[in-house]
């Protein structure tokens, strides 16, 4: 029997034994793995919503565009769709997000750690999750949004609560306390920024929302612009640094870089599932789904659908479809900022690969993750 910690650890296994759908006792859901069902079912949010009391994250923050369909749902998200845009991301994101990434860098070279290495020489050492992607994450977030200053740990610590809240939702378990928590800091803080006039909340605010639904709101674009980049920085950097000879083309040639990047979205989805709820009985690939049965994407097995993609578990820099992935998911609800996590992303594994002699140490661990998966620490060395 297929248990939680499989799904955490390597689920990969397991999503292409049911491929193209298949019931998961652990989850109490349908999952979906193929790629074109996976599509089927995002795009049609009448048949399969959103909108139900037992959406994990909703539990947590309450209503908000991610857990809300049809024109309420579109009321709730186009106060902040505009800013988002790709020509829009460029113009406003990528000084902030360069300036960001250069200070962290430096930072992460300044107060570098040291590791043995042979005949007893040190070589600088740092945690890229924490000295980096972590830290970027949070400020651009935040620098979006036009929410008050506040430290990256702080706010790290929150969305760490509330992360660890849904994910336990998700599997079965009620709201933590500690997520409760956080939410309350996360509240009274962004609602502090909404007298900001210039601000995003603020505009969003001002176009209708109260201040529940502004915050509800940010705290899921804060969960997803924290999560999804900080999980694209860790899983990319992971799959470079345990793939040597990929990374040696992308040295050799840095054009590859953002296939590399598509490559490992493609494997490894920061967010690996999204969860929706049949509102009517359906059939999919042959299965009877019943109304109210909650039907879970995994937009990781999608990502390794061998109908779509050739030896879909290998890392391959120059995989021509790469870019055929669902880490942002489809319909309605794909992902807002989108844009500007690839433009982080980009961003940051650039500035990383400059370290010469980039490598992984031997005991950093893989991604792991039932909801959000990547690595919890990405310890690495280099040449001083």
């Amino acid at each position: 029997m297929v248990t939680v910690e499989q799904l955490e650890t390597d689920p990969h296994p397991t999503l292409a034994a049911i491929r193209p759908i298949g019931w998961l006792e652990p989850l109490n859901s349908w999952v979906v793995t193929s790629r074109a069902l996976a599509l089927t079912v995002l795009r049609d949010p009448d048949t399969f919503t959103v909108d139900d009391p037992r959406f994990s994250t909703a539990q947590v923050v309450g209503p908000s565009m991610l857990s809300l369909d049809g024109q309420v749902h579109k009321a709730h998200r186009d106060p902040f769709e505009s800013p988002f845009t790709l020509a829009e991301t460029r113009r406003r994101f990528t000084t902030p997000v360069e300036q960001t990434v250069d200070e962290l860098m430096a930072a992460a070279r300044r107060n570098a750690g040291q590791t043995p290495g042979a005949a007893g020489a040190a070589h600088p050492s740092a945690d890229l999750r924490t000295t980096l992607a972590g830290p970027l994450s949070v400020a651009v977030v935040a620098y979006s949004l036009g929410l008050p200053p506040a430290s990256a740990s702080t706010v790290l610590d929150w969305y760490t609560a509330i992360s660890a809240s849904v994910s336990g939702v998700s599997a079965g378990h009620p709201v933590t306390a500690e997520g409760a928590a956080a939410f309350g800091e996360l509240h009274k803080h962004v609602a502090a920024g909404i007298d900001s006039s210039d601000s995003l909340i603020a505009a969003a605010a001002h176009a209708g929302l109260g201040v529940d639904e502004v915050v509800a709101n940010a705290a899921v674009l804060m969960f997803g612009g924290i999560e999804t980049t900080e999980g694209m920085i860790t899983n990319a950097l992971w799959h470079l640094l345990t793939n040597r000879d990929q990374l040696d083309l992308v040295l050799a040639d840095p054009s590859l870089l953002p296939n590399a990047m598509e490559e490992s979205l493609r494997l490894e989805p920061a967010a690996a599932v999204v969860d929706r709820y049949a509102t009517r009985d359906i059939e999919l690939a042959g299965t009877q789904i019943r109304r109210g049965d909650m039907v879970t994407v995994s937009l990781a097995g999608a990502g390794r659908d061998p109908e779509v993609f050739e030896s879909p578990d290998t890392y391959d820099v120059r995989r021509p479809n790469a870019r055929r992935h669902l880490a942002f998911a489809s319909g309605p609800h794909i992902c807002l900022g989108m844009h500007l996590t690839r433009l982080e992303t980009l961003t940051a594994l650039e500035a990383a690969l400059r370290l010469p002699g980039l490598r992984l140490a031997d005991d950093s661990p893989p991604p792991r993750g039932l909801v959000f998966r990547k690595p919890s620490a990405l310890r690495v060395s280099w040449d001083a």
